[in-house]
């Protein structure tokens, strides 16, 4: 990727975090793109409201090398625990792996607010558009072997795409098609919110982003549409023979012994998991949103992970380990999204110099990016995106950050999601993976 400028001079301690992602509307609970981003579900438990939270505790560690210095765990376990009082956030689990500095590795507050288990380290996740990580690695694999080129518009692998002689398959990966994102729709939000344990097809998907004309020429300019990802994952499923769900698990899931990462093809979050909470409904009240089904989000926001394989996987990520030296080069060719500080490349995006993606669906957030000029690794897990006050997720890598990489600050604009609702005309497109 190209160097991301330089990152704005951070505030003090402790900082107002920045407006999340979307509004507090339809789109904002979806933007997670797919995670980026979701309806009222009765009987369940919900986090408490912020002014009635509690002072978060540490209550797990998982196995490090050597820890970082007592200074310095001092530092991060007491901004994380302010920022969750401040805001309310039921629970936190973060990862950071510092060579030549030591490791921290704690889960803060609970993973299930009615029954009152604590997080842990070992919990899997919903990880939002952390999705698009993987979906373009695997187009980029196909890539790697001739199977398919970059510069090829969409028509070549797939009927329908409206435009699609002109939009190629690097326009899409890079969030410059111009097409209508679906989680903008408001047919889309409504029925989401109606319904949200219903599945939903790829076509079901597209049809609402289609019935939309383009937002600009394809690669007039940047942003983010979870309809381009879903139409990667319907080429990957085409020229790779086998479901999108399959075709992850042996060409990238597998080959990194990631055990506990899958494409999910129900409702399921496998044992054990952090409950996630959510205030996607039709009036606003928060509640659990655990057992939504994430099909609307597929290749663009519907894995499932937990921090040991995203501790893996950012690494992975940032060297390209899966690809060829020169397929890597072009995925890191980033270019601006209209956000100092912030570029976008092949999905994935330098923050700073902090080089992976943020997702965000109902109940959870997460962050998952490597800083390869200190081989730095960052895993941010939410169980909530209710989002008080600002991206939770963002809130709290913008406090860890702070800490351990002042010149590399963790910092995402209203809306949160990379590329979210960034489409230079300060409007929110929203979808929230």
């Amino acid at each position: 990727m190209s160097a991301a400028p330089a990152a704005p001079a951070p505030s003090p301690e402790p900082a107002a975090p920045h407006a999340a992602h979307v509004p507090h509307t339809a789109g904002r609970a979806l933007q997670a793109g797919a995670a980026a981003l979701l309806l009222f579900v009765t009987g369940v438990g919900a986090a408490p409201p912020a002014e009635a939270a509690p002072t978060p505790v540490a209550v797990t560690r998982g196995p490090v090398g050597q820890d970082l210095d007592p200074a310095t765990v001092a530092r991060l376990d007491a901004a994380i625990t302010a920022a969750m009082k401040k805001d309310g956030i039921p629970g936190v689990t973060v990862g950071l792996w510092m060579p030549g500095r030591g490791d921290y590795v704690k889960s803060f507050g609970l993973a299930d607010t009615a029954s009152g288990t604590p997080m842990k380290t070992d919990l899997h996740t919903r990880v939002g558009s952390v999705t698009k990580t993987f979906t373009v690695t695997a187009l980029l694999q196909l890539v790697d072997q001739g199977r398919i080129r970059l510069d090829a518009p969409v028509s070549t692998y797939l009927d329908g795409v409206p435009g699609g002689g002109k939009i190629t398959l690097r326009q899409l990966a890079a969030m410059r098609s111009g097409l209508y994102d679906y989680t903008s729709d408001p047919e889309f939000l409504d029925s989401l919110r109606t319904d949200p344990h219903r599945s939903s097809t790829p076509q079901q998907l597209l049809d609402h982003a289609f019935a939309h004309p383009a937002n600009f020429a394809p690669g007039a300019k940047w942003e983010y549409s979870n309809t381009n990802t879903v139409l990667l994952g319907l080429v990957i499923e085409k020229i790779g023979g086998q479901p999108l769900h399959t075709f992850l698990q042996q060409h990238v899931f597998g080959p990194l012994k990631l055990t506990s990462t899958s494409l999910p093809t129900g409702a399921a979050l496998p044992e054990p998991h952090a409950r996630g909470y959510t205030a996607f409904t039709p009036d606003g009240a928060v509640t659990d949103a655990t057992t939504w089904n994430p099909s609307w989000a597929w290749a663009a926001g519907a894995v499932v992970s937990d921090l040991d394989d995203l501790h893996t996987w950012a690494p992975a990520l940032a060297d390209g380990r899966l690809l060829t030296p020169a397929t890597q080069a072009q995925r890191l060719r980033t270019g601006p999204v209209g956000v100092p500080g912030i570029s976008y490349g092949l999905g994935i995006a330098d923050v700073n110099g902090w080089l992976g993606h943020n997702g965000e669906l109902p109940g959870y957030e997460t962050i998952a990016a490597q800083l390869p000029q200190r081989k730095a690794t960052l895993v941010v897990l939410v169980n909530s995106d209710v989002d008080r006050g600002g991206s939770y997720s963002t809130t709290i890598g913008r406090a860890v950050t702070r800490i351990v990489a002042p010149d590399h600050l963790w910092s995402l604009p209203s809306p949160s999601q990379i590329g979210e609702n960034q489409n230079g005309n300060g409007k929110g497109n929203g979808d929230r993976h």
